[in-house]
């Protein structure tokens, strides 16, 4: 078993996931506000204008002036816009009620095993944390989620000015917790973002893949880094 004084987790997709697409959310506000767009052309429009901004303004804009509330406003309005909605006024409102109701656990449910696994960690006397590229909503989200009392704190990539796979995040909950890497370990569902990156940085971690998806071309993970469920992860690690 691997000697622990730090557990760090992902969030998105890792312990919570959107209960919905983001199409439908955006096209069910919309038409509640009068406004009619298909979910499918929502979807697509979305991830261009995601992509988008993400290359444009990374990490929220942090370093650009923006705020994270600004930069999702504008994301909204682009996919819209994209989507063949461009009347400004009729989308604003559309936005904020959106960026609000990403803050509420309405639209995030917990992953299977996410709550029994925190709790056994919690059990064994594991100090835990999370490391995530979202923005300043997370700690409310966690929080409504009933997630929050789990965590000594909790880094967001907006809140450090950088984000994973930047190793540095991760140095940084090293830093807070007074923990040196090899006494610590990462949980991610992103090979890249959590995986690699927390290895990069000095820390054991465990990549947790779902269901039947391969991993990605190129990605090397020994089968013992690899959790089917969160539930297999209290087994390979106890307190140091």
């Amino acid at each position: 078993m691997l000697k622990l004084r730090l557990l760090t987790w992902d969030v998105k997709d890792t312990l919570l996931r959107l209960r919905v697409p983001v199409g439908e959310t955006y096209s069910a506000e919309a038409w509640a506000c009068g406004v009619q767009v298909q979910a499918e052309a929502l979807t697509q429009s979305f991830r261009q204008a995601y992509r988008a901004q993400s290359l444009h303004f990374p990490n929220y804009g942090s370093d650009r002036g923006l705020s994270s509330k600004q930069w999702w406003m504008d994301v909204v309005m682009e996919t819209f816009r994209l989507s063949g909605v461009h009347g400004k006024e009729a989308v604003r409102p559309i936005a904020e009620k959106l960026y609000r109701d990403y803050s509420s656990a309405h639209n995030w449910e917990l992953l299977p095993g996410a709550r029994d696994t925190l709790q056994q960690c919690q059990r064994m006397g594991v100090p835990m944390a999370v490391i995530s590229n979202f923005d300043q909503r997370l700690q409310e989200v966690l929080t409504r989620c009933g997630l929050r009392q789990h965590f000594d704190f909790v880094l967001t990539s907006e809140e450090v000015g950088f984000a994973k796979p930047d190793k540095r995040i991760f140095l940084e909950a090293l830093r807070i917790a007074g923990v040196s890497p090899q006494l610590a370990a990462h949980v991610g569902d992103d090979y890249v973002n959590d995986y690699k990156a927390a290895r990069e940085a000095g820390m054991h971690s465990f990549l947790y893949k779902s269901g039947c998806q391969p991993l990605k071309k190129g990605a090397e993970v020994p089968n013992a880094h690899i959790l089917p469920s969160l539930m297999h992860l209290p087994s390979l690690i106890e307190k140091g």
